[in-house]
């Protein structure tokens, strides 16, 4: 019998190919998403140096007082505005889109345009 992939096992496949084709530089970062039931994280990452340079995530104390359910579209928006700002703090105008496996779809594509809207490009 063949075997059947589950869900998880696809999705971090994608991963690997998608992490075969891009990488973070400290001019241009990766920015890597990672979204779970309940949550949704965002990280600018210097695959170069191995560093993470900003992160946010629907957990971060000040974040969670911003949205009601870290898991729906409103808490992505409010995710990627945050990671934006982080970046500009930083210096950084330009980054790398890697959506993790996941499709660009729904919480995903929400904190990308959020990320767009507040000023980051990719």
């Amino acid at each position: 019998m063949i075997k059947q992939e589950n869900r998880k096992e696809k999705v971090q496949k994608r991963h690997r190919s998608i992490r075969n084709k891009i990488a973070g530089t400290s001019e241009f970062p990766r920015l890597a998403v990672y979204r779970s039931t309940k949550h949704i994280y965002a990280q600018l990452i210097d695959d170069e140096k191995h560093v993470t340079i900003a992160s946010a995530s629907s957990n971060d104390k000040d974040l969670k007082e911003k949205v009601s359910n870290g898991g729906n579209i409103d808490a992505a928006k409010v995710v990627g505005e945050a990671i934006a700002k982080k970046a500009k703090k930083a210096g950084i105008e330009c980054v790398v889109f890697d959506r993790g496996g996941f499709l660009y779809h729904g919480r995903v594509a929400a904190l990308a345009e959020a990320a767009r809207e507040a000023g980051l490009m990719f």
